[in-house]
């Protein structure tokens, strides 16, 4: 068992990284295809957003759903435990729109996260 100085160790081992927390937003506004998500994440490579939901599920932050269908479908969700992480993003996002502000670059944003 791995062991932390602090408990903020511990979260930044499940959300730690470039992505986690990009794709954890999305996910906060429904679920989506592994497609949709790097439709939303450009500069994410296949194989790093394949990487990036199997540990997320691993820890129990998403769930994946897979369709016994042909094409194959799968879709990702926040899991119960995931959804407590919400107050956490929006934190995260609001913090983000200020520093961009104060540093006045809010141009620099492409756009909003995706809404549906």
């Amino acid at each position: 068992m791995k062991k932390y100085n602090i408990p903020v160790e511990a979260t930044l081992e499940v959300i730690g990284g470039k992505w986690k927390v990009v794709i954890l937003c999305h996910l906060t506004k429904g679920t989506k295809r592994t497609s949709e998500l790097k439709r939303l994440m450009p500069g994410i490579t296949q194989k790093m957003l394949t990487q990036q939901l199997r540990e997320l599920e691993e820890d129990g932050v998403i769930q994946r759903k897979v369709y016994n269908q042909v094409p194959p479908k799968v879709e990702y969700s926040l899991t119960e435990y995931g959804w407590s992480l919400e107050a956490i993003l929006d934190s995260l996002c609001t913090w983000g729109e200020c520093h961009l502000e104060k540093n006045g670059n809010s141009s620099m944003l492409i756009s909003q996260v995706d809404q549906s």
